[in-house]
């Protein structure tokens, strides 16, 4: 963003609310992509780093392939573009759904990168002033916190394995969920540690202490807020009525 502008964190919200709600109920690629290339004008419009978003999708290739192999075996609709006896592996309407995928879990890595401009403390105050009880918006900003914190946790325990030698990739299926399931156990218990020495410093410091709080800060929307705010609900609603009623 430029210097001067920056977007209050329910602008930010309801946007991502209403683009994550478009992808999931648009069910053709047209529509899809179109709703991509708006999200991707968004995340450029806050300097997002769109090659580490790209990475992250990246990783969803695998399962992508067996969704389009999966879609091909069971969907008999759709022109057989490859096939083992009578047994068809890939179709027409598979490699769609393929596709589909893919452009969706695209939008909602985009969406979620838009969040992460805003710091913990403007997305509680957001979400409490928008009339959400403080103990649930506190623990949707922990749960924001905390996931890119797990993910660091499971790329160390990965380069750890690769340092000992251990090529994870040229394993045999079997012994790669083993050995994930040894790497996602102890990070699961540490998860569990942290969250019970957060739940006790929280209430060291009298959390929900009392029924009413104040805070220093207090989100005041601008001009430009309001303005984006009424163009996402126009655009959301006209894409709804137009989807499916006329």
């Amino acid at each position: 963003m430029t210097r001067g502008f920056k977007l209050d964190p329910r602008t930010k919200l309801l946007m991502v609310f209403c683009f994550s709600t478009l992808a999931i109920i648009s069910e053709d690629t047209l529509s899809l992509c179109i709703i991509l290339i708006l999200t991707l004008i968004v995340t450029l419009f806050f300097k997002v780093n769109l090659k580490r978003s790209l990475n992250k999708v990246k990783r969803l290739l695998y399962m992508i392939a067996v969704i389009v192999i999966v879609q091909s075996i069971f969907s008999n609709k759709g022109e057989v573009l490859f096939s083992i006896g009578s047994l068809p592996i890939l179709t027409s309407i598979g490699l769609e759904k393929g596709i589909q995928f893919i452009v969706r879990m695209m939008i909602i890595v985009f969406l979620a990168t838009i969040i992460t401009t805003s710091n913990s403390r403007e997305i509680v105050q957001g979400l409490v002033q928008w009339g959400l009880p403080y103990d649930i918006a506190f623990m949707a900003a922990v749960g924001i916190r905390f996931l890119p914190l797990l993910t660091e946790e499971v790329k160390d325990s990965l380069i750890a394995f690769q340092l000992r030698g251990i090529e994870i990739n040229n394993m045999p299926l079997k012994k790669r969920i083993s050995l994930y399931s040894h790497i996602f156990t102890p990070i699961l218990v540490g998860t569990i540690l942290k969250a019970e020495r957060l739940s006790v410093a929280i209430e060291m410091r009298g959390f929900r202490a009392y029924d009413s709080r104040t805070s220093f800060l207090v989100l005041k929307m601008s001009k430009w807020d309001y303005l984006i705010i009424f163009f996402i609900i126009v655009f959301t609603f006209s894409y709804i009525i137009d989807y499916y009623f006329i």
